[in-house]
């Protein structure tokens, strides 16, 4: 069976269609799978170069751990990736309230998941304060990379503020 997911950027009123590497990554499919569907403010990569992604509270009832990892993702892949609020709690980074990732709360750091989108060549993901980054590729778009990445590079010399970036299920055959 292959699952096909949407990816859209609600505002600039773009979608693709991805199918999710079940084979490669069955744990991180399943857990992204059922949490369907999820939407949240987009924001564009600082590190990585051509990647958008949102920030959500975990969702998974076991994290998939790693499998199927990248550090160079290529045009079309969709990552997992799991960090915690002190690990994104930096101000550097520049997140809002509104992404509820700030290490300054009284109680522990809390699980955060980054769910990204590859638009373009040579990212690398590595960071500053983290060092490498390596992410769960989880699927690959098959229809519409190219109206996407158009729709990306808006938000990167336009601004992602008001942007939602929104993941459903689309279909399995």
């Amino acid at each position: 069976m292959t699952r096909f997911i949407t990816v859209t950027l609600e505002r600039r009123g773009v979608t693709c269609l991805a199918k999710l590497l079940d084979e490669a990554a069955p744990r991180t499919c399943a857990a992204v799978w059922d949490a369907l569907p999820r939407s949240g403010q987009v924001y564009h990569g600082k590190y990585a170069r051509n990647e958008i992604y949102h920030l959500l509270e975990a969702f998974a009832a076991q994290e998939p751990g790693k499998e199927n990892t990248t550090v160079t993702p290529i045009p079309g892949d969709l990552c997992y990736f799991a960090f915690d609020s002190d690990d994104l709690g930096n101000p550097a980074y520049g997140y809002d309230s509104g992404a509820d990732v700030r290490a300054d709360a009284p109680t522990a750091a809390k699980p955060i998941i980054d769910l990204a989108v590859f638009y373009g060549r040579n990212n690398l993901l590595i960071n500053g304060d983290q060092g490498w980054v390596p992410g769960n590729v989880f699927g690959t778009i098959v229809e519409g990379l190219d109206e996407l990445a158009d729709a990306c590079q808006s938000i990167w010399m336009d601004g992602a503020r008001g942007e939602t970036l929104t993941f459903a299920r689309a279909h399995e055959i």
